[in-house]
């Protein structure tokens, strides 16, 4: 096995990897107490990190990215609804009327939508994604702790030290802020496990049958980590493979490998024949996406900067280097790196003469990575070069172009992990004097505390309306009718799909809204862009609600409003003065004042303003 401690071992001779089917009786019961020290650990920090939002669910939101946190509620309970209702699961008109939205090129989140349904239907969509976020970021550290302990390393030590760092790396505590998919980090070990289980003679049929399952579902939760987790495999093993030593090892175990791979191939793309067909070929489709390769690229200084929220954060030694909170990806800060160097040398001092070809392998992977998550020019301290990097070769393929170099940096940490992890294994079973192990102590002790996750920022958000929580919304709007809040639906202003999610979920029925918060086409070159292509009235209304000013409204403008509203086939215009902006608040009042110039005068039903639509 390429990754075992044995293949990492000195010259000294040293126990085996312990094998659950092959642990002495007496060792199984402590393994037992030590998986459910790590669960327990892992969800207290999980519950750790996410406190802000379970002192109320339904009324507080992620400060930095309450837009995708509303996205991830909808996707949700629309799978819920399309599971319960025997609707299309990738493609919806609930959106972007009259086009509406393909859910494949988006992430869907299929499999947890379909898995926690009866959760979503019982609690509502907001409990039900803080669940599924919790769930990810316990899942993650257990699941790289089990893959460890199980296959990796000998001393649960060693294990527990690299699951939960892996687990509550800075990347994974930034991606908390809302996404669903890059949180579940869990994928990424049970992609591994199955991969090396390919390997084991005679077993090639089903070990493919169970890679083939974990790739549809790793796909349908999040298909940027699949082909990252898939291009880190393929670094590694051929880097592996080619070393001298073992060459004759990698050919031997070719012929079952391959047909494990086959069959998981083939497994693979029967689950997912028709999501990949909407994905490349289905309506609403578009190539890239709608973000700047250049901007979402990784500053190479974020490497050894802290991100905002862990304790070195909160120290004030946190930095600017990210586009955003959420992309904080590397951030592993100096003494890390530092560490993780002295790691990689004090293995390779002990291997053997194969542990260095794993070794290697394993530098290889995160320079390929880190080179790569720097993006198509260099980036330094916020400062843009003209200074070519190899993404800029790669950034144009397919696949590759619908992926944010940036993100490729998540990668880096878990190979950080597993270099720490095998160093403690390593050290546990070497004689030290006392100021050598407290020396290794210390570095450790002062390259992660500083990383210790501190909770996510949130911020209250008011709830829906009584308008749409009563259902009065059925008085107004026909079964699968338009009804679009003012402003109108897009990623500052996520009301009008937190309103869905609602009916949906409690069993209202189906009303459909324009534009929307999604990836969909009209982006530059062809590429795909962050919600519909504007219209003016749609523009007009979001100015006016982010800046507050009020235009003087001609007849020209109510003429262009209405052609808009017969484009988008709208029955209601409603306006709630608890309306939520995700980046800024919304100017309700100044809102209502140009709507009422654009469509006259509203009626007042129950806590909203409405203003009928005459077909």
């Amino acid at each position: 096995m390429p990754l075992s401690s044995s293949a990492l071992a000195g010259p000294t001779p040293q126990p085996s990897t312990p094998q659950p089917s092959t642990a002495p009786p007496a060792d199984r019961p402590n393994r037992r107490r030590a998986d459910l020290l790590v669960a327990a650990v892992a969800i207290i920090g999980a519950f750790w990190v996410t406190s802000g939002l379970w002192l109320d669910p339904n009324g507080r939101a992620i400060t930095v990215n309450s837009s995708d946190q509303a996205l991830f509620e909808w996707l949700l309970a629309y799978g819920a609804h399309a599971l319960s209702h025997g609707q299309n699961p990738f493609f919806t008109d609930l959106l972007n009327v009259p086009d509406g939205v393909n859910l494949a090129v988006n992430t869907s989140v299929t499999v947890y939508a379909v898995v926690f349904a009866p959760l979503t239907y019982l609690i509502g969509p907001p409990a039900t994604f803080l669940v599924v976020l919790t769930a990810n970021l316990a899942g993650t550290a257990f699941g790289w702790y089990w893959l460890l302990s199980r296959h990796l390393v000998r001393s649960t030590p060693a294990a527990v030290l690299g699951g939960l760092f892996i687990g509550f790396a800075p990347g994974m505590v930034a991606h908390a802020n809302g996404h669903l998919n890059w949180s579940a980090g869990w994928v990424a070990p049970m992609l591994l496990w199955g991969v090396l289980r390919l390997r084991q003679p005679g077993r090639w049929l089903r070990n493919g049958l169970l890679l083939g399952v974990l790739v549809a579902v790793a796909f349908s939760i999040a298909a940027e980590g699949l082909f990252f987790t898939a291009l880190a495999c393929g670094v590694f093993l051929g880097t592996w493979a080619l070393d001298r030593g073992r060459r004759a090892e990698a050919r031997a175990l070719l012929p079952t490998f391959l047909r494990g791979l086959g069959v998981t191939a083939v497994v693979a793309f029967a689950l997912l024949a028709y999501p990949l067909w909407m994905h490349f070929l289905g309506p609403q489709r578009f190539h890239g996406t709608g973000f700047d390769p250049v901007i979402h690229a990784e500053d190479i200084a974020a490497y050894g900067a802290y991100p905002q929220r862990t304790l070195a954060g909160l120290a004030g030694l946190d930095t600017s280097l990210a586009p955003n909170p959420t992309e904080e990806n590397s951030f592993l800060g100096l003494p890390l790196l530092v560490l993780a160097v002295a790691c990689f040398g004090l293995l390779w001092r002990r291997a053997e003469p194969g542990g260095r070809a794993t070794l290697r392998a394993l530098g290889v992977t995160a320079l390929v990575f880190t080179v790569l998550s720097w993006g198509p020019r260099v980036k330094i301290f916020e400062a843009h070069t003209d200074i070519p990097l190899p993404y800029a070769l790669l950034g144009h393929l397919p696949v590759f172009n619908a992926a944010l170099p940036s993100r490729l940096a998540l990668v880096v940490a878990p190979v950080v992990g597993l270099l720490l992890a095998h160093a403690v294994d390593l050290l546990r079973s070497t004689p030290l004097s006392r100021r050598a192990r407290n020396g290794w102590l210390a570095g450790f002790t002062v390259a992660l505390l500083p990383l210790f996750p501190a909770t996510l920022l949130t911020v209250h958000r008011d709830p829906v309306p009584e308008f749409i929580t009563s259902g009065t919304w059925r008085q107004y709007v026909s079964p699968g009718g338009v009804l679009t809040p003012l402003p109108l639906t897009l990623d500052l202003a996520p009301d009008g799909q937190r309103w869905q999610a609602y009916a949906l979920a409690h069993r209202q029925g189906e009303f459909a809204i324009p534009a929307g918060f999604f990836l969909g086409p009209g982006g530059p070159d062809g590429r795909g862009r962050i919600g519909p292509v504007p219209r003016p009235t749609e523009t007009l209304l979001m100015e006016v609600a982010r800046t507050g000013e009020v235009p003087t409204i001609t007849d020209a403008d109510r003429a262009t409003a209405r052609a808009d509203l017969r484009h988008w086939r709208v029955q209601v215009l409603v306006l709630t003065p608890e309306a939520h902006g995700a980046k800024f608040p919304i100017r309700w009042e100044r809102v209502l004042e140009v709507a009422t110039e654009l469509f006259g005068p509203p009626e007042q039903v129950s806590d909203v303003w409405l203003w009928r639509v005459s077909s």
